[in-house]
C-alpha cells in the first residue's frame, strides 16, 4: 500500500474558511490515530504570529495534538526527530519563493521529503500547495503579478496553480505559461478544493464547497486543454 500521501489545497482550510472545517477534518482522517500529531509550518508568512494563533484555535477544537515549527525564530534543535515524530505536516500560505529558500537553508526540504516517504501526511494551502510540485504559478515576486516558479521540491511532477477561481488572473495566466512552455502541464485547484495524491498519482479531489473544482491543464495542438476532474464534496 502506498505510504506517501499529499493533500494540496488551492484555498480553504482554517486560514480561509474558519467556520468550515471540512478540509481540515479530512486531513486528520488520513491518519490511523484517534489523536494525530499535526504540525503547522508558517514559513511562507514569515512565521506570522496571528496565523499561528489561528491554527491553534482551529485545531485545538479537533481531536488532534497541534504543534508548530517556526524557522525565523527557531527553537527546535533536532529538526529530524521533530519532523519525523509528526503524523501530519500542514504548510500555510504566503510567499512560495521565500518559503523554499528558508527551508533549504535549514535542510527542511530534505527532511520533509524523507518524512513523506516514511508515511507522514504532507498538506498545505496556497504556497503550501505550490511548494510540493516541480513548478507553480506564484505571486511571490511582486504583488498582483503572476509568474512561473520552477524550483519547487518536486515531490509531484509538473506544475500547479492554487486559487484557480479565487483570483481573476489565475486561470488565464496558467493557460498562458503552459501554452508558451514556461510551465509544464499540471494541476489547478479552486478555493475550497484539494487534490489528494497517493505517491505521485492523483487519488481523488475533495472539496469543502459544492461548487469548488479542480482541473488538469496541459499543452495541446490547439493551445491548451483543460479537463475538469471529478470532485467528492465533503459536506
Amino acid at each position: 500500500m502506498e505510504r506517501r500521501r499529499l493533500v494540496t489545497m488551492g484555498g480553504g482550510g482554517f486560514s480561509m474558511e474558519p467556520e468550515d472545517q471540512l478540509l481540515d477534518k479530512f486531513v486528520l482522517s488520513l491518519v490511523r490515530s484517534s489523536c494525530p500529531r499535526i504540525c503547522f509550518v508558517p514559513t511562507a508568512s514569515g512565521d506570522a504570529e496571528g496565523y499561528v494563533a489561528r491554527f491553534y484555535r482551529a485545531f485545538s477544537a479537533l481531536d488532534c495534538r497541534p504543534t508548530d515549527l517556526q524557522l525565523f525564530n527557531r527553537t527546535i534543535d533536532d529538526l529530524e526527530a521533530f519532523v519525523l515524530a509528526q503524523d501530519i505536516v500542514y504548510v500555510g500560505g504566503g510567499n512560495t519563493a521565500s518559503l523554499l529558500g528558508v527551508w533549504r537553508a535549514h535542510g527542511l526540504d530534505r527532511l520533509l521529503a524523507r518524512a513523506w516517504g516514511e508515511g507522514v501526511v504532507l498538506c498545505g494551502v496556497s504556497a503550501g500547495m505550490n511548494c510540493w510540485f516541480e513548478q507553480s504559478l506564484t505571486d511571490s515576486f511582486a504583488t498582483g503579478r503572476l509568474a512561473p516558479l520552477s524550483n519547487g521540491l518536486g515531490l509531484v511532477p509538473g506544475s500547479c496553480c492554487p486559487h484557480y477561481d479565487g483570483e481573476e488572473q489565475r486561470r488565464p495566466a496558467f493557460h498562458r505559461f503552459i501554452g508558451s512552455g514556461e510551465l509544464s502541464g499540471g494541476w489547478a485547484s479552486d478555493d475550497g478544493a484539494a487534490l489528494v495524491f497517493f505517491g505521485t498519482a492523483l487519488n481523488e479531489v475533495v472539496s469543502s464547497r459544492a461548487s469548488a473544482a479542480a482541473y488538469r491543464v496541459d499543452k495541446a495542438d490547439s493551445g491548451v486543454s483543460e479537463q475538469r476532474l471529478d470532485v467528492r464534496y465533503l459536506g
